[in-house]
């Protein structure tokens, strides 16, 4: 499919998805919304690939929020749907199969700080800067921003940070959970690459069945999250890449999974 705001690659079972305005630091309008929900669902259908990187075109922004000039004049009905619309496409994220890898370079502020705690393992330059500027603006968070950080931070750091409206370096985002490792700029792109890329050698069964698991289960209570697990784990034992990691494991070398 073609895009207008978007680029996707493929290779070697990993997709990359680049959010390509950098004139506008990868700002989100509606166009680029519905180029990234229809990329997701793209993806998704495509059973060579296993893993997804997501990151911003430019070496300024990951993506720096949601579009301001397009926001501006919105009536009540307009911002409703523009949040729903935002809303949809993490819901596709959230829901895909794949584990999705978000790759922050600059500014991941609004928008772009709920795209990335939507996605499964962020990792930061150390020159990112992160953060939920809404009441700056005069609004609150419309992507999920109030129920996202709560559940990454914790309900007092994030109503600090949605209060204030201020922004994280990398160094803070990662002492608080919000992402997964920092690195130096110039590895930013070979240490996701190689994340990616061990991700993508382990079965796509599983990674699909332990993504379910955290997302549904942390929701859920505990009684009925280990209920779910013994399903799951149960299920796995139909599977060929049960019966070959095990089977490997036992003749001593690597697995072939098949995603079967």
């Amino acid at each position: 499919m073609a895009y207008k705001n978007i680029l996707v690659e493929k290779k070697e079972g990993i997709a990359t998805i680049i959010i390509n305005r950098p004139k506008m630091l990868n700002a989100l309008n509606t166009a680029t919304i519905g180029d990234l929900t229809n990329a997701v669902n793209d993806l998704e259908k495509d059973k060579n690939i296993k893993v997804v990187i997501l990151k911003g075109a430019g070496e300024k922004a990951f993506i720096a929020g949601a579009d301001i000039k397009e926001m501006k004049d919105m009536n009540v009905l307009e911002a409703k749907q523009f949040a729903e619309a935002g809303h949809h496409m993490l819901s596709c994220i959230r829901q895909s199969r794949l584990p999705f890898i978000a790759m922050i370079n600059g500014y991941a502020l609004g928008g772009g700080c709920e795209v990335l705690m939507n996605c499964d393992i962020t990792i930061a330059g150390r020159n990112a800067k992160l953060g939920q500027p809404e009441i700056n603006l005069g609004i609150s968070p419309g992507f999920c921003g109030t129920q996202c950080l709560p559940r990454l931070v914790g309900r007092a750091k994030a109503k600090e940070l949605l209060l204030t409206g201020r922004n994280l370096d990398a160094e803070e985002a990662y002492q608080i959970g919000l992402v997964n490792m920092v690195v130096d700029n110039d590895k930013l792109e070979e240490e996701t690459e190689k994340l990616a890329k061990k991700i993508a050698s382990k079965s796509p069964v599983q990674t699909a069945f332990i993504k379910a698991l955290v997302n549904m289960g942390t929701d859920i209570d505990m009684h009925s999250a280990c209920a779910l697990e013994v399903s799951y784990f149960s299920s796995s034992f139909s599977t060929h890449d049960q019966k070959e990691g095990m089977t490997a494991f036992l003749e001593k070398r690597k697995p072939v999974f098949k995603g079967k």
